[in-house]
């Protein structure tokens, strides 16, 4: 009897308390979420677009120095090039300076000479005419002695008897109608021998020239 009762009263009290359905509400997205991922994602794009121009502006200041780099090497490079043409052309004239200067004192030396030759020449042919065999073969071991030692000194005698007038070499003393046609033009005598000293004229042959 008594749980018939309480069957009773657990049904009276459903239908006075019906149950009620908890709905759980649904999750709003967040604004404030929202603009913080974009405000991330804006300030991810500027770093990387500062980071962008840094490495622009590194690179730029890299390429310039090495301009200026390339710059200063050829700069130095045409200064090098500029000694040592400068400096080579020096040692070249330096060598040929003095081989000029010992050949101009040489040179001085066997022009001071070149009477003497004369006079042993001349007494040669006076002795040959009027002196005695021995004291010729003597002053002509003398004289080609001295002779042997100039040519070695590079002293040249200038060939002149029958070559042709050359004002080069020769130094036309007098003019004189020429013996023959092929004379015309040409050295017929001979008043002073030329030399030359090394390939330079030192001293012209004073010669007769045939018109």
């Amino acid at each position: 009897m008594e749980e018939k009762e309480n069957i009773e009263i657990q049904e009276d009290e459903q239908l006075n308390h019906p149950q009620q359905e908890t709905e759980k509400p649904q999750e709003q997205p967040s604004e404030t979420s929202d603009k913080g991922t974009e405000t991330k994602v804006t300030e991810t794009v500027a770093e990387e677009e500062t980071s962008s121009k840094r490495r622009h502006k590194v690179r730029r200041s890299q390429m310039k120095a090495l301009e200026e780099e390339k710059a200063k090497y050829a700069e130095l490079n045409d200064t090098y090039l500029r000694l040592y043409s400068e400096f080579d052309n020096y040692r070249k004239r330096t060598a040929k300076e003095k081989l000029e200067m010992s050949a101009t004192a040489s040179s001085a030396v066997i022009k001071d000479l070149l009477p003497v030759l004369d006079d042993f020449e001349r007494a040669l042919q006076n002795m040959e005419k009027n002196g005695n065999e021995a004291d010729l073969q003597g002053v002509t071991l003398i004289y080609n002695k001295l002779k042997t030692t100039l040519q070695k000194k590079g002293l040249e005698e200038i060939e002149a008897v029958d070559a042709d007038f050359n004002t080069d070499e020769h130094e036309a003393l007098t003019m004189i109608p020429a013996p023959e046609e092929s004379k015309k033009g040409k050295v017929i005598d001979v008043i002073q021998k030329g030399y030359k000293l090394n390939g330079t004229v030192i001293r012209f042959a004073r010669v007769v020239v045939g018109n």
